[in-house]
């Protein structure tokens, strides 16, 4: 098991971990500890795991073994004493390793003769099968003809077939005690085997399940719709097919006056809507228009009740709310200590409050509260862009916090468009706001009357811009007379624009959402070189400079 190093799937790695009595360490001898390594590695010492540490890439140039041991010794608080040092490019170490997983690593655990307690690791959708799950047996044995329980889904099975991975699948007559290999039950869905579920025999049951049980909640959530509408059962079709091998990914239609159908989509965080947006254009060929992510809020009503709102849209009535609380993470950033003042400001212009500083060698290791909601729009991109990409980045969910939070509405000639509807910290609204309108500016096409383009709280408009019309020169055919004939066609184009404003539609062409909810302002480095060659080179006629 190679372990993401993502915390969308930190869930699934402690169940994984759960099944194991040990784990490699394998840090870079060149990189040293990275911040997703700390998270992995603090959950396989909280499942006393027995770690065989390993320093890979010792034959580059780059490598420093002293410094990197030095690290995990006081980052982490290993020995690395016996740590084996190895390149698989080269072939160094690589028995040494083989030989640690035979000696150093305890063997399983359990009660063979005891009722059976299996932990479900992972389960996946066959065509002909139905669901596979895996498991690891930790009491008892399990073979086919045994009925069994899920004890957190509450269903039972008749177990068909059993089986273990060597590496393709081979049927056994049974998997005993301390032993992983695969259960067919004829389990319908995903959904039923839960990942960390135990699995029991009905007639003789276990007293208490394996502890570390909970449901995959969605964290972060974004609508999808096709470009081409034609598109839309298609897309229907396509998630159905990913939540075969998916239970953590939920969907659900919904309707958009500016996109038309598509669907609302939950997932456990941004790389997982990545990867599912990724997988949807590349296996499926559909081209998607995706609106901003946003999280879970808790919405506080007058009357006492709570509600959870997943879409900016739903917010209900301002008089009926008593107050709003939003997802705030604790994360981790290791970055080294020439970055430290350009990540500090980051962190505090997205509402961070500092926790924790420590200096590992020339590398600072930083803890910061963060909202999820200013996380979830550009700030993994910008620390990627300010630190050159040697900052990592890693959270953990803290729980839910009470602020100022309003929504802020996106007018576009007087008509509310649902699809760019934010919720924003009122001390950042106006800023947002304003950024919004000016990228609207630029990408909405002119049309034959004055647009304008609002951000607003409730009734009370905060930012604005206006896409000024195309305009026909109506008095050129007025070679003279007196100046009356000329304001009177003016009048009447007046008039007659002001109508069309009344009467026309605003056609907004389909990447102008994407486009335009890529908050970052950051100026690109190649925009500022042909400004400064334009000024620089002289002008001796007319010429051209393209990047």
């Amino acid at each position: 098991m190679d372990t993401p190093g993502h915390v969308d799937f930190a869930y699934e790695v402690s169940r994984s971990l759960a099944a194991c009595e040990g784990s490699i360490l394998v840090v870079d001898a060149t990189q040293g500890v990275e911040a997703q390594t700390l998270a992995n590695v603090y959950q396989a010492l909280e499942h006393d795991h027995e770690i065989i540490v390993v320093l890979n890439k010792i034959d580059l140039p780059a490598a420093s073994v002293d410094r990197v041991s030095e690290q995990i010794e006081d980052v982490i608080g290993l020995d690395c004493t016996d740590a084996i040092q190895v390149s698989a490019k080269v072939g160094i170490g690589i028995e040494d390793v083989l030989e640690a997983l035979v000696h150093r690593l305890p063997p399983p655990s359990g009660e063979e003769s005891g009722p059976l307690k299996a932990l479900l690791v992972d389960s996946w959708y066959d065509p002909y099968m139905g669901v596979v799950t895996l498991v690891r047996v930790k009491d008892g044995c399990v073979k086919p003809g045994m009925k069994v329980k899920l004890m957190a889904a509450g269903m039972s099975y008749v177990v068909e077939k059993v089986g273990i991975f060597s590496p393709k699948p081979t049927e056994v007559p049974e998997l005993k005690t301390g032993e992983i290999g695969y259960i067919i039950a004829g389990i319908k869905s995903v959904g039923d085997a839960r990942v960390g579920d135990t699995i029991t025999q009905e007639n003789n049951p276990t007293k208490e399940p394996l502890a570390g049980f909970k449901p995959c909640v969605p964290v972060v959530f974004c609508s999808m719709f096709p470009v081409d509408t034609v598109d839309y059962s298609k897309l229907k079709d396509s998630l159905i097919k990913l939540q075969l091998n998916d239970a953590s990914f939920s969907f659900e239609p919904e309707t958009s006056q500016a996109l038309g159908f598509g669907f609302r989509c939950g997932f456990l965080g941004l790389l997982h809507l990545e990867v599912i947006e990724e997988r949807l254009e590349r296996e499926y060929n559909l081209d998607l228009v995706t609106t901003a992510p946003s999280v879970v809020y808790k919405v506080h009503l007058s009357n006492g009740q709570i509600i959870d709102m997943h879409n900016p849209a739903d917010m209900p009535d301002p008089s009926r709310i008593s107050f709003l609380e939003e997802l705030w993470i604790v994360a981790k950033i290791i970055v080294p200590d020439e970055y430290l003042g350009n990540v500090l400001a980051l962190c505090e212009e997205k509402r961070g409050v500092q926790k924790e500083l420590t200096y590992v060698g020339s590398r600072v290791m930083l803890e910061y509260e963060l909202p999820l909601n200013e996380v979830v729009y550009d700030f993994y991109d910008r620390l990627k862009s300010i630190s050159k990409g040697y900052a990592s980045f890693d959270y953990q969910l803290h729980g839910y916090r009470q602020e100022d939070l309003v929504k802020m509405t996106i007018l576009i000639n007087g008509d509310p468009v649902d699809a760019l509807a934010m919720i924003v910290h009122r001390g950042n609204a106006e800023y947002r706001g304003r950024l919004l309108c000016e990228r609207l500016k630029d990408l909405i096409p002119r049309h034959m009357f004055k647009i304008p383009i609002q951000a607003a709280i409730g009734g009370k408009v905060i930012a604005r811009e206006t896409i000024a019309a195309f305009r026909k020169d109506v008095t050129a055919k007025c070679y003279g007379g007196d100046i009356s004939r000329k304001r009177k066609l003016l009048d009447k184009q007046k008039e007659g624009k002001k109508k069309m404003r009344e009467i026309g539609n605003v056609k907004i062409p389909q990447g102008t959402f994407l486009a335009a909810l890529k908050m970052n302002n950051d100026k690109c480095f190649f925009c500022l070189l042909c400004y400064v060659l334009f000024i620089s080179i002289p002008k001796t006629g007319e010429f051209y400079i393209t990047v």
